[in-house]
């Protein structure tokens, strides 16, 4: 059975590293070394770990001053004694059976196949299903799709190689020294792109939590980001540069979509005022035809459920299921 080490890179997660090492300890493929990096947390997150170590012995906790989740991630990484790395950051889950599969996959890859990335749900911060439809079927030579969209979604999806993320360099720490962290996981998964092929499994196995105040919920300083990855591949890739291009472009619609949906003015003007300058069509359609389409949608099945009688029921949302660690050991 492959050892596979498990990386989770932890900055003040005292409410919610609890649960994520759950779901990693609760994995069928039991054969893991677990190492979960402390970026300098100033709350409860080392105590929290230390009681899983006490019942876990698979479990390592490594310390370092706070350098940014692309500098704890590499920290982890380059102390694996595995040659089969997966990152989970220290708010997101997994399916019992996600390295499992991902093995499995990996096992049929051959040796141009570096990673293994699997579909994702996104969860409220009680775990519950937001969203589950991310459901991508790009594999194999993947450099060009990955331009247009980081299909893999996340950080907490991929199983890889170390012998490839040492090929690489690892993830990129120099987005944070320029004030723009947010595209190390696009970074890194194009790098590999450029020299690996890419597999997915087909299944919702990462559970990917939004939360307040996190680094994604920072649109302009992900915007700077993505700006500074696609600069690299356009200087790389010269003759890619209209597919960047259409990349950005995506990008932005989905970070204006971010802006809209959690209501932040400052940001949705800004954005906008982006995608206005690169896309007029396209900034009419997010800014003023959709919002209209979901207000009138909204006011017509009010409408029908008062003509009707009936009241407005939602289904309850179902929770991301992720094992029990003792059963699974």
């Amino acid at each position: 059975m492959e050892l596979v080490t498990v990386v989770i890179p932890a900055y003040n997660a005292a409410a919610t590293i609890g649960e994520t090492i759950l779901s990693v300890r609760a994995q069928t493929h039991a054969r893991l070394e677990i190492l979960i990096v402390d970026d300098g947390s100033t709350d409860g997150t080392a105590e929290i770990v230390q009681s899983h170590m006490s019942l876990d012995a698979r479990i390592r906790l490594l310390r370092q001053a706070n350098g940014g989740v692309a500098s704890a991630r590499n920290l982890g990484w380059k102390q694996a004694a595995a040659e089969l790395i997966a990152f989970v950051d220290s708010d997101d889950l997994w399916s019992a059976v996600k390295i499992e599969k991902q093995l499995a996959a990996l096992r049929k890859g051959g040796d141009s196949l570096a990673l293994v990335y699997t579909w994702f749900a996104v969860l409220d911060m009680g775990g519950c299903v937001v969203n589950d439809r991310h459901c991508p079927a790009v594999a194999g030579k993947v450099l060009e799709e990955l331009l247009r969209g980081n299909f893999v979604g996340n950080g907490s999806s991929p199983l890889i190689r170390k012998a490839a993320l040492c090929a690489v360099g690892g993830y990129d720490p120099g987005l944070r020294a320029q004030r723009a962290e947010g595209g190390e996981d696009l970074l890194l998964y194009l790098r590999l792109a450029e020299r690996y092929e890419f597999a997915v499994v087909p299944e919702c196995l990462t559970g990917y939590r939004l939360r307040p105040g996190s680094m994604s919920s920072n649109l302009m300083q992900m915007l700077r980001s993505w700006r500074l990855v696609a600069a690299e591949m356009c200087s790389r890739h010269p003759q890619h540069r209209r597919i960047v291009e259409q990349g950005m472009t995506n990008y932005v619609c989905w970070l204006l979509g971010q802006a809209i949906r959690s209501r932040r003015p400052f940001d949705v003007a800004r954005l906008g005022l982006t995608l206005l300058l690169r896309r007029p069509d396209l900034a009419a359609e997010r800014l003023f035809i959709q919002p209209s389409r979901w207000l009138l949608q909204k006011v017509w099945r009010t409408l029908r459920q008062k003509w009707a009688g009936v009241a407005d029921s939602a289904p309850e949302p179902s929770r991301f299921e992720i094992g029990n660690p003792d059963a699974s050991r």
